[in-house]
């Protein structure tokens, strides 16, 4: 497991623009009274979403605010779960899945890609500073691998080469297409449906 750390470079000061206020402002509203300070994980990801994918120390102490709970309670959330960065990544944030069904699917194969477009070690930003990537466990579309997770979309279905495709296209200031590199729908079988195809509704 790759342990996250701190990083050095820290900004001094973080706020939630309007619309993220009116979003937490929303979500605490739905935790009974006395109960709000367990909107942290939820506030800690809007955090994230709203600075280039990391979460900055003055954004932790912003929540603590935000929520009226201790700083080191909110420090003891991000730090625990993988699921915050805690130094930049990029604009972009690739997430390689590596477990079994992935990787016997050729998932370091779409590692090799990231190596060599990205950069040569993970959690490291590219030379632009738009994107990084890593390696991650189960990311729950097994049915589709080879995957990457880029921020909040999947990429399934994928190779090397149509990996590196999505990688230029990003570098190139386009926007990829998420869902299947092989025109599937959802998660229906390759070579097209094998089962009910003659199925009508009643």
């Amino acid at each position: 497991m790759t342990i996250k750390k701190v990083s050095k470079d820290q900004p001094n000061n973080f706020k939630f623009n309007s619309q993220n206020i009116e979003i937490a402002e929303k979500i605490i509203s739905k935790y009974p009274q006395g109960k709000q300070q367990s909107a942290v994980m939820s506030l800690l990801y809007l955090a994230q979403r709203q600075n280039d994918n990391w979460i900055p120390l003055a954004a932790m102490k912003y929540i603590a605010n935000f929520l009226k709970m201790p700083y080191i309670k909110v420090y003891e959330v991000a730090t625990f779960y993988t699921m915050y960065n805690l130094s930049p990544v990029g604009k972009y944030y690739f997430q390689v899945c590596t477990t079994t069904p992935c990787m016997i699917r050729g998932a370091y194969k779409l590692v090799e890609a990231c190596k060599e477009k990205i950069s040569d070690q993970q959690n490291n930003l590219s030379e632009n500073k738009l994107c990084s990537w890593t390696e991650v466990e189960c990311l729950g579309a097994c049915v589709n691998a080879p995957m990457i997770q880029i921020n909040d979309d999947y990429f399934e279905d994928l190779d090397k080469e149509k990996t590196i495709k999505i990688i230029d296209q990003i570098i190139n200031g386009e926007i990829p297409k998420p869902g299947s590199y092989k025109g599937r729908i959802n998660s229906e079988p390759e070579n097209n449906r094998k089962t009910l195809t003659n199925f009508k509704n009643a």
